[in-house]
């Protein structure tokens, strides 16, 4: 549903109490589009909270499904500003709200910048907003910042996966079945955003032993379908330094 003619600002159920709240910008060849997601319980937590240049337009979404005075938790999966640069804005109109992140991302950025303090997750941790619990997974310099990490639904299997599979475009459908591992690659190659840690082989796994039948990206559409296999597919991508062949995740 499109909330916002001038700038196509979008809002989408995803799955089931998952919105997907989305604005493109170009800002790359072919555009590029910020999403944050509300997951809709008892406790609302938004995952992202985008941009400050953005805040009146996902705050516009946002209100066309819920008060936005009902927000319990805004988080994000590390610090950049189109995770946190909204944060004391949303702070400033959902007075219940609490900041949450990585351990790490709590201590060395977010509680010096969020007006209210933090909550720091480890990982693993899990909490219960009401029906359904979430899980924060930590996945450090995956794809890059030693304080990032992801957030788990275990209720519908949506993994909101932050900037892993990011990928171009600016008129992309709120959720796919397509592939989008060679999408998100050809992105990576135009502009590697990865750390390329030791270790992301081994995170990359631990995400895919979730079997997310959701994945729930920052930047691009959102993808259904065997979520685990896709994982293991860019960890062999990136352990091999080559590009994914067209459709061979599903293959």
């Amino acid at each position: 549903m499109i909330v916002n003619q001038e700038t196509n600002t979008r809002v989408d159920e995803v799955a089931a109490g998952i919105y997907r709240i989305c604005t493109p910008l170009d800002v790359v060849p072919g555009g590029f589009t910020f999403s944050s997601y509300l997951v809709a319980d008892e406790e609302p937590v938004l995952f992202h909270a985008g941009l400050r240049r953005l805040f009146p337009l996902t705050l516009e979404a946002l209100r066309a499904v819920m008060p936005v005075e009902r927000l319990r938790w805004i988080g994000g999966s590390h610090f950049e500003s189109d995770e946190y640069g909204a944060m004391n804005d949303w702070l400033s109109v959902a007075p219940r709200a609490t900041p949450f992140g990585s351990e790490i991302g709590v201590l060395t950025s977010l509680n010096d910048f969020a007006a209210r303090p933090a909550r720091a997750l480890g990982d693993g941790e899990e909490f219960s907003i009401g029906s359904r619990r979430l899980r924060w997974m930590y996945t450090p310099h995956v794809p890059h910042g030693w304080d990032c990490g992801v957030l788990f639904d275990v209720s519908t299997g949506t993994l909101l996966c932050a900037d892993l599979f990011t990928h171009a475009g600016s008129d992309v459908p709120p959720v796919t079945e397509s592939e989008i591992l060679t999408a998100s690659e050809g992105m990576r190659h135009m502009l590697d955003y990865y750390a390329h840690a030791t270790a992301t082989g081994a995170v990359l796994s631990k995400l895919a032993d979730l079997r997310p039948s959701l994945l729930a990206c920052m930047h691009g559409s959102a993808y259904r379908g065997d979520g685990g296999a896709l994982l293991r597919e860019l960890a062999a991508v990136l352990a091999r330094g080559e590009p994914a062949a067209r459709g061979a995740a599903s293959e």
